[in-house]
This record gives C-alpha cells, sequence and structure tokens, in this order.
C-alpha cells in the first residue's frame, strides 16, 4: 500500500487507515484481530482509535493485539484526547485532563508512546496556549512524536497551528494533520479546513470517506437487516445521508463504477483518498470480510474526466 507524508513532517501513512470506533462494541476482539492481522498484511499502518471510543474499550483491544497480534513496530498508532462525556463540561482540554488522559492511553494501549496524538475537540474554556504547551510537554517527555487535531473548524484549526509555528525552530511540535469528515456526500472540508491545512502545511485525515457507507450503494433499494443503519445506536448518524441530493450521487457513482467496471466503494474512496491535501482516507470495517472487501479495491486510480464528473455531481451549490 503507498505511503505518504503527513504534512512538511517526517511522519509516512498508509493512504489508507483503519479506524477502531466499533471495537468493543460492533465489532468483537477476535474481529478486530482479524481485521488488524488483514490490514498490515496488506501494507495498512495508519491505525486509529481514541479515548472516548466503547468507553475506553476500542484503545484496551488494541493494546492487547499490538502485544499479540502484530508488532508495536508494524503500526503507527494515532489516539485522540479532549471529549469528556462523563465530565462536567462536555471538553476537557486543560494541561491537567490532557496529561491524565495521555497516561490513561497509555495504560490502556500497552505502550510506551502514541505515535500521532490529536486533540478532539476545540474547548472554549481553555486558553488555546495551555493545551498546547501540554503537548508539547508530551512530544518533549518522549510519550508522543506528533500532534494534530480532528473535528475542528477551519478558524480553530489555523489557531493552534499557527500558534505552533509562531515559535522559532523546533520550540514547538508543529500541527501536521486534522482529521475531518470529507466524501462525496460531504465536501464541506473544501470550503475552509482543507485549505486552512495545506496553507499551515498539514494533511488533512478523511474520515467516514464511503459517506458513512451509503456510498457503497448497500441502501440503493432498501435497507439490509445485516447493515450498520439498521442497528438502533447507529441509525441516526447514517440517516442524513438518506436524502434526495444524497440518492443523487449515489448513482452518479454506480454509472461511473460501471463504466470503469469496478465497485462503487472502489470509487468513492478512491476519490476522497486522492483529494489533493489528503494524506490518507480512514475506514471503519465493521468485520474483516468487509475490510478484505475494501483492500482489494484499494488499488482503483480515478481517471480525471470521472473524477471531474463526480465534482460537478457532488457540487455544494453556493450560498
Amino acid at each position: 500500500m503507498e505511503q505518504r507524508q503527513v504534512g512538511g513532517s517526517g511522519l509516512w501513512v498508509s493512504r489508507i487507515a483503519l479506524g477502531t470506533m466499533a471495537w468493543g462494541k460492533d465489532t468483537a476482539e477476535e474481529e478486530a484481530a482479524e481485521q488488524l492481522t488483514t490490514f498490515v498484511d496488506a501494507g495498512g499502518t495508519l491505525l486509529d482509535t481514541a479515548d472516548v471510543y466503547t468507553g475506553g474499550n476500542s484503545e484496551r483491544i488494541t493494546g492487547r493485539l499490538l502485544n499479540s497480534t502484530v508488532r508495536r513496530d508494524d503500526v503507527i498508532l494515532a489516539t485522540k484526547a479532549g471529549h469528556t462525556p462523563d465530565g462536567h463540561r462536555p471538553g476537557d482540554t486543560s494541561r491537567r485532563h490532557m496529561l491524565a488522559s495521555l497516561e490513561a492511553s497509555l495504560r490502556r494501549l500497552q505502550t510506551d508512546h502514541i505515535d500521532l496524538w490529536q486533540l478532539h475537540v476545540h474547548d472554549p474554556a481553555t486558553p488555546v496556549e495551555e493545551t498546547l504547551a501540554a503537548m508539547d510537554a508530551a512530544v518533549t517527555s518522549g510519550k508522543v512524536r506528533y500532534i494534530g487535531v480532528g473535528d475542528l473548524a477551519a478558524w480553530q484549526f489555523s489557531v493552534y497551528a499557527t500558534w505552533q509555528q509562531a515559535a522559532p525552530g523546533w520550540e514547538r511540535a508543529p500541527v501536521v494533520s486534522t482529521g475531518n469528515e470529507y466524501s462525496l456526500l460531504n465536501r464541506r472540508a473544501e470550503r475552509d479546513v482543507l485549505p486552512a491545512a495545506m496553507a499551515r502545511g498539514a494533511s488533512l485525515i478523511a474520515w467516514a470517506p464511503l459517506g458513512r457507507g451509503v456510498l457503497s450503494a448497500k441502501y440503493r433499494n432498501g435497507l439490509p437487516q445485516s447493515s450498520r443503519a439498521a442497528l438502533p445506536h447507529m441509525a441516526a448518524y447514517i440517516e442524513p445521508y438518506f436524502d434526495e441530493r444524497s440518492r443523487r450521487i449515489v448513482e452518479s457513482v454506480c454509472t461511473a463504477a460501471e463504466g470503469l467496471g469496478v465497485s462503487p466503494l472502489s470509487v468513492a474512496l478512491s476519490w476522497a483518498r486522492d483529494q489533493r491535501g489528503v494524506a490518507a482516507a480512514t475506514v471503519g470495517p465493521r468485520t474483516n470480510a468487509q475490510l478484505v472487501d475494501i483492500l482489494s479495491q484499494e488499488s482503483t486510480e480515478l481517471p480525471a474526466e470521472i473524477r471531474h464528473a463526480l465534482d460537478d455531481a457532488s457540487a455544494v451549490p453556493q450560498p
């Protein structure tokens, strides 16, 4: 699998990342082990988790698998911090919470360092400089190699990234990545986050590149009972992409797929993965069979004319 540079840093990752948000809930540990083995065997390196995924179980499973299924050095381990679902406010990026979260993640992951530590949320109650000083301290200690952010607005990303670049030399760790939803069904990142990231020398790590599964065309003719949208706790996550605009885009993807002799999944994944400024596209299959299917189509490269046609079909009207 192709490896790509993250921003202007020395970090390189596979252009497909394996997301673990379902590990410990919809994906059992045995299935997760199969996924991780399949992913690494295919040349995948970027493994993405977060301290809040399945109440910490995603990190716990990841830690056990990195000590039993694959070698720790085989993966670029990425996790996130900042959300506090059980706290007195939804997010806390104070020095106290961030460094405590890092120590807890290291214990769950059974490792002495995180390759990419990402700020998961913007906390308006904490000064930016305090949050970033904590992240710098984590890098200086050797417990973190690189820092990034995720799911922030463009202006928030710009504040964090610019602050880190304001100091001379390497006194502060640069923000090398931003993780945002990006697909043919959701191109909002193109308006501001993606240009902001490129201007500051960072890369986008695109999550939900398959439009939360809708772009695979699995919902084209109804709701399969085995699908994620049929799960009570996931339905609200996917239903926003059951509108008329999404239906038209899915039909365009299917038309392109038929013309190229590949699957709709392959077309949608290739479109997002190969956009300028994207370092990796994160997939989150529930089963190993789904991951095998994704990786078997990972080599698809869209011709320029198909890419332009999909751009037109999914264009968002300007306000």
